[in-house]
């Protein structure tokens, strides 16, 4: 479990790198945060049927078609990791993050075409969206 939230880390990080969201100094420094002035959009699913391949498939489908608007900065699709912690909620299907320079930017995403396509073909599979928003 470990070694997957790192290997998480570690891709979001070099993400961030390439979009140019932090530097790649290879120096950490504490008083400074990684990320600054970046919108982060976090979105969670709960299908309606998650032992479905076939919505599974459309919806993943789905999500990969949203990473391409071009307002997006950098992105993760993931699924839960089970933990018996009580602390994490692993009761979702899918995680989606995607990583905006501006809240304007944000704003133009939420009524682009693809995303509106996105809500259009794939809001019947999801009984279930939370979406936490959040900036420094």
């Amino acid at each position: 479990m470990m070694e997957n939230r790192r290997n998480f880390v570690m891709k979001i990080a070099a993400g961030m790198a390439a979009t140019g969201f932090m530097s790649v100094s290879g120096k950490a420094n504490a008083s400074e945060p990684l990320l600054k002035n970046i919108f982060v959009h976090h979105v969670f699913f709960w299908l309606k049927e998650p032992g479905n391949s076939e919505a599974r498939t459309q919806f993943e489908k789905g999500l990969q078609a949203l990473i391409t608007v071009p307002q997006i900065r950098s992105s993760h699709i993931g699924a839960p990791v089970e933990s018996p912690r009580e602390v994490v909620d692993d009761s979702f299907t899918y995680s989606y993050m995607a990583f905006f320079e501006s809240k304007e930017d944000q704003v133009i995403y939420q009524t682009h075409p693809i995303h509106l396509k996105f809500i259009e073909d794939c809001q019947h599979l999801w009984e279930k969206v939370i979406v936490y928003d959040a900036m420094d």
